[in-house]
């Protein structure tokens, strides 16, 4: 688990923010309160988010351009929180100017830009993570600690679900050519990566999607998104995962998010409370017997943000390992939407 109390109390790191709507301000306030670093620049187009980001870091400049933010020699570090046809963009142009990035997901809508992205940063000897938030909850550290451990045995199945009963409310998602996909980009992807991480990231093989738009299959994956998602596929240890994710299904809740991994020796389960989108449980199951691991609260949002902080100020450079991840699960998202 990332200590969100360890920054060392040194120079803060000096930051510029692209993009500052709700989730943008959510990271450039907990790495300015937790991380301890300084939002020096701000790019957003939209006024009121401006304004709102300006509350926090009073002492921010708005800058006119991302150029601006770019070139500035001062910065150690950009974050990234914009539409995602613009990531990858944005990402590269961020690491070709020196400077570390943290990015939201996707890092890129296809597997092609992920690589452009990771190519930029192994040029540039820069920093690269990308805001996969639920790795950092306290109820996944714990149920990838007792994989890791052997507790639960040789793991030969993964049940993957995330059913988002509201959807996103922002057009450019529903633009295949703006989000780079639907649900399985918005939503399936935080769970592939988390099953993947268990699973050492394996190669997979024998994947099979079924992408649905408003209860009809999904013919012209050029032009529409899916809002429904069953997949399933097996790894190279023979270990199979079924994923199935949606937005505006009847699920009875707000939400139902759950992972759950079932092994030779027991079972273990990583799923959210009562429908929500922020408290999550860890389980592990023997037999007939649930053992509860973790409850809420936890407040997890933003430490994958510190735990990039942390790593910018020790130093850190290029990681080929994460670098990899960020490959393998591209394109593995490239093979459900059959590109």
């Amino acid at each position: 688990m990332t200590n969100l109390n360890t920054i060392p109390a040194t120079k803060p790191l000096s930051l510029g923010f692209l993009g500052v709507g709700w989730i943008g301000r959510n990271r450039m306030e907990v790495l300015m309160k937790v991380g301890k670093a300084e939002a020096k620049c701000i790019y957003e187009p939209f006024d009121d988010n401006a304004k709102e980001a300006l509350k926090i870091a009073e002492n921010a400049v708005l800058a006119e351009s991302p150029s601006q933010i770019y070139e500035d020699q001062d910065l150690d570090g950009i974050v990234i929180a914009t539409p995602s046809a613009i990531h990858a963009e944005q990402s590269i142009a961020a690491l070709n100017a020196g400077k570390s990035v943290f990015c939201q997901k996707p890092l890129g809508r296809t597997a092609a830009e992920v690589k452009a992205v990771v190519a930029a940063s192994e040029k540039a000897n820069k920093l690269l993570a990308v805001d996969l938030s639920y790795r950092y909850t306290e109820a996944f550290q714990a149920i990838q600690k007792i994989i890791k451990n052997g507790e639960i045995g040789e793991i030969f199945a993964v049940d993957l679900v995330f059913h988002n009963a509201y959807g996103p409310d922002k057009k450019w998602f529903y633009d295949i050519k703006r989000s780079g996909g639907g649900c399985v980009m918005d939503l399936g992807i935080h769970l592939i990566d988390l099953a993947l991480w268990c699973l050492d990231f394996p190669g997979i093989e024998n994947l099979q999607s079924h992408l649905f738009y408003k209860g009809k299959k999904l013919e012209n994956h050029e032009e529409q998104v899916e809002d429904y998602a069953s997949v399933s596929m097996t790894s190279e240890t023979g270990a199979i995962i079924n994923l199935q994710c949606s937005w505006h299904v009847s699920a009875g809740r707000d939400a139902v998010i759950e992972a759950k991994f079932y092994g030779t020796e027991g079972g273990a389960a990583f799923k959210n409370i009562n429908g929500s989108f922020y408290d999550f449980q860890a389980e592990k199951y023997k037999g007939t017997q649930t053992e509860i691991l973790v409850t809420p609260p936890d407040e997890w949002s933003g430490r994958a943000g510190i735990a990039w902080a942390q790593k910018l100020e020790a130093g850190k450079g290029y990681e080929a390992e994460s670098a990899r991840e960020f490959v393998k699960t591209a394109e593995i998202i490239d093979q459900i939407y059959r590109r």
